[in-house]
């Protein structure tokens, strides 16, 4: 199969029905295809082809859309950017893939003087943005309107589709290939747990470079229905698409989900044509649960598990599963498509209640890290992808997260590695040593603490560490509390020992992850 098969399929049958929408424009099927196909002659025009790297910086948008199939449609592969990432790390990863193609919006547009100087290779930047085209770059309409559409190049199978960047334990971020039968194995998979139909209504609100995004706009293509965007999530925003359009379908990550039912206005809107949220990045709380379903007395609830190397489910906690209170503290069991287990340190499968790391095994699998072989064999061997969490699974199949083995925090749905945050604290003159973990936060999960050693004679304060990040790391990066102690606690191979660290804050939690 390959990712723009239902673009064919949806012009065939539902020509004049609405494939999105967004900023006050409407496009049906029969519109939205006829946009990609001449979109896709212009990237062409650019080089992209056969496999090329064509990258978006922008916020959600039908444009954003309009260039993920295009891109694919003319034989490209996409590079969605995290929009969160400072310059130089955008410049980094776009020069790792040897992007020639950017798009960028009104928002992101200043940023490519930046992005260029970091990434010389660039050819073109496109702008998608509604304001006026800024001087030397190419219109993204102008492209649309002077081009004649193409023939699809119909890649597929196991061809590579998209880089998406994820962090990693050595605490730079690595670009993970996936295919587009790793996409469309995902995405059926997720379908096939709960029945979804041609009516269905999308919410984009979650930014969709996100792989999690991505897999939701996957899974539209395929049945055929509209996509509704809106620029960033925004609690009153959500509440006023899903009025407006008869939103069906949300994907959301608990933190925006609390935001939402808490918001005061909430009673204000109609929410009685929501029949699907969506979530992942953590569980959500029996108290949050409850207030949902209140607030969305029609929805049916599905969590997923799982991370951009999985492209990105690997486990479900379906609707029905959320009427059991045994397991609500689950991700819920395998997927469909996916071979889960927990294994010891030898690859050997755990008994069940046993913990030991979670791995995964099937179609939706990555291809690769981009241009990392030796970390792309030691991720996927045995031939079973090892996720780097902790978990334990019940009799039932049903899995549990316990910890996690890799150093990473997931604050409001982004993953951050703490090794990056720290290479960045350990440049300031008053710091000798310093560790990052992460820590429980109300409104975000956990959030990024730093734990710091002052040089001698020095004193170091929270709104320094965090004023010295500015432009060097993501906002999320950056330490929201931070500890001041006299040293911080080693192994006996010097390794500093973040489990003690973390253990005051975790004390009494259900788990040591949210």
């Amino acid at each position: 199969m390959y990712l723009t098969q239902g673009l064919h399929r949806h012009v065939q049958q539902r020509p004049d029905e609405i494939a999105t929408v967004c900023a006050g424009r409407t496009r049906t099927h029969a519109e939205s295809v006829d946009r990609i196909a001449r979109l896709a002659a212009g990237l062409q025009q650019l080089g992209i082809r056969d496999g090329e790297r064509a990258a978006i910086l922008s916020l959600n948008s039908d444009r954003y859309s309009e260039f993920l199939a295009a891109t694919l449609w003319a034989g490209g592969v996409v590079v969605p950017v995290n929009i969160r990432w400072s310059v130089p790390e955008i410049a980094e990863s776009l020069a790792e893939v040897d992007a020639r193609v950017l798009v960028v919006d009104d928002v992101f547009a200043g940023c490519t003087e930046g992005i260029r100087a970091g990434h010389p290779w660039l050819r073109h930047v496109v702008h998608g943005g509604d304001g006026p085209t800024p001087d030397g770059m190419l219109a993204f309409e102008q492209l649309v309107e002077t081009s004649e559409p193409v023939e699809d190049a119909r890649r597929g199978g196991d061809q590579p589709a998209g880089v998406f960047y994820t962090g990693g334990t050595t605490g730079r971020a690595k670009g993970v290939l996936l295919s587009h039968d790793n996409l469309l194995t995902s995405a059926m998979g997720a379908l096939a747990t709960d029945h979804v139909t041609p009516d269905r209504v999308l919410l984009h609100a979650a930014p969709m470079f996100h792989a999690a995004a991505f897999s939701g706009w996957v899974g539209n293509g395929v049945v055929g229905g509209t996509q509704v965007a809106i620029p960033v999530f925004d609690p009153v925003a959500v509440l006023t698409a899903v009025q407006e359009h008869g939103v069906t379908d949300v994907l959301l990550v608990p933190t925006m989900i609390q935001l939402v039912v808490d918001h005061p206005r909430v009673d204000e809107f109609d929410l009685t044509t929501v029949r699907r949220l969506m979530y992942g990045a953590s569980p959500m709380s029996d108290a949050l649960l409850g207030r949902t379903m209140k607030v969305l007395p029609n929805a049916r609830f599905l969590q997923a598990y799982g991370m951009t190397e999985l492209a990105p489910v690997a486990t479900l906690l379906t609707a029905d599963d959320h009427q059991d209170p045994r397991h609500r503290r689950s991700v819920g069991r395998a997927a469909p498509h996916a071979e889960v287990r927990v294994v010891g340190p030898d690859d050997v499968e755990l008994p069940r209640g046993e913990v030991g790391e979670v791995v995964v095994r099937g179609g939706s699998v990555m291809l690769g890290y981009w241009n990392r072989p030796e970390e792309t064999a030691e991720a996927l061997r045995g031939g079973w992808m090892h996720t780097g969490d902790a978990g334990r699974m019940d009799d039932e199949g049903y899995l549990y997260l316990t910890d996690r083995l890799k150093d990473m925090i997931i604050s409001g749905g982004e993953n951050v590695y703490s090794v990056e945050v720290e290479s960045v604290l350990a440049q300031h003159p008053a710091v000798a040593t310093c560790a990052v973990i992460g820590v429980p936060d109300d409104t975000w999960g956990e959030r990024v603490h730093a734990v710091v050693v002052p040089a001698a004679g020095a004193t170091v304060t929270l709104e320094e560490l965090r004023a010295s990040c500015t432009g060097r790391l993501a906002s999320y990066k950056v330490p929201r509390s931070m500890d001041v102690v006299d040293a911080l606690p080693l192994s006996p191979a010097g390794k500093v020992l973040k489990r003690e660290l973390r253990e005051p804050y975790w004390a009494g939690q259900e788990r040591a992850v949210h």
